[in-house]
């Protein structure tokens, strides 16, 4: 488990202590300096560390913190990343089992396996813009019972409809010990489509660019013009 010398470091041990868990601990020491590595998972660098000591001591699978540990990041037996879409189908399923009917919450950029395997449990999936106030708006409107980004924050109505990576990684941990199956396949059931990842771009003139992205979609479905609100 990689903390990335945040907060992981400090919460990790109070909530794991007891666990039947052979816990091997990297960067738990608190330091606001982060002299190992940016505490930011999403970025595929900063999962390097993790990736190797999972493969070195045989792990079943790795899991790392951001900075304030809301989010959790998660790594197969193999050192392969599995994505936090796949996370957020495992977590919604085991959500719909003591919930059935519920709703779940995923935004506008998790994997169209999310929508789908929240259906195919008798939920119902709802999508929302990116971002905790939106999510959280949206879970106190729906009675949403579990909410997930793609950016792996996991949100969950038992937790205040508030994000926490430890919940997420809980989840994982019990989902891996209820079966044989190494995380690896257990990930690819939930794992259904190609995915880019997140890929950013910079540009001088946001506003200009922002204005050629409507025009050149503008009266195409879906689009602001063809869009009636009643």
């Amino acid at each position: 488990m990689d903390a990335g010398n945040g907060m992981g470091g400090h919460t990790v041990p109070t909530v794991f202590a007891g666990l039947p868990i052979d816990l091997v601990p990297l960067y738990f020491e608190l330091d606001g300096s982060f002299p190992n590595h940016e505490a930011n998972p999403l970025d595929p660098k900063n999962l390097v560390d993790l990736q190797k000591m999972v493969t070195e001591v045989g792990a079943d699978l790795g899991l790392a913190f951001d900075g304030d540990a809301d989010r959790c990041f998660v790594v197969d037996e193999q050192g392969a990343p599995v994505p936090p879409s796949a996370v957020t189908a495992l977590v919604a399923v085991r959500e719909l089992e003591k919930h059935p009917g519920a709703t779940i919450i995923h935004n506008l950029i998790t994997s169209h396996a999310v929508p789908e395997i929240v259906r195919e449990h008798g939920g119902t999936p709802v999508r929302t813009r990116v971002g905790h106030s939106f999510i959280k708006q949206e879970m106190a409107e729906t009675g949403a019972v579990f909410g997930g980004e793609h950016s792996a924050h996991y949100y969950f109505a038992d937790f205040w409809k508030a994000d926490t990576g430890m919940l997420a990684a809980m989840h994982v941990l019990a989902a891996l010990g209820e079966q044989p199956s190494p995380l690896s396949e257990l990930a690819a059931e939930y794992t259904r489509y190609a995915a880019s990842g997140e890929i950013n771009s910079e540009v001088t003139d946001q506003a200009g660019r922002a204005t050629a992205v409507r025009a050149a979609y503008d009266g195409q479905p879906g689009s602001p013009s063809t869009t009636s609100t009643a």
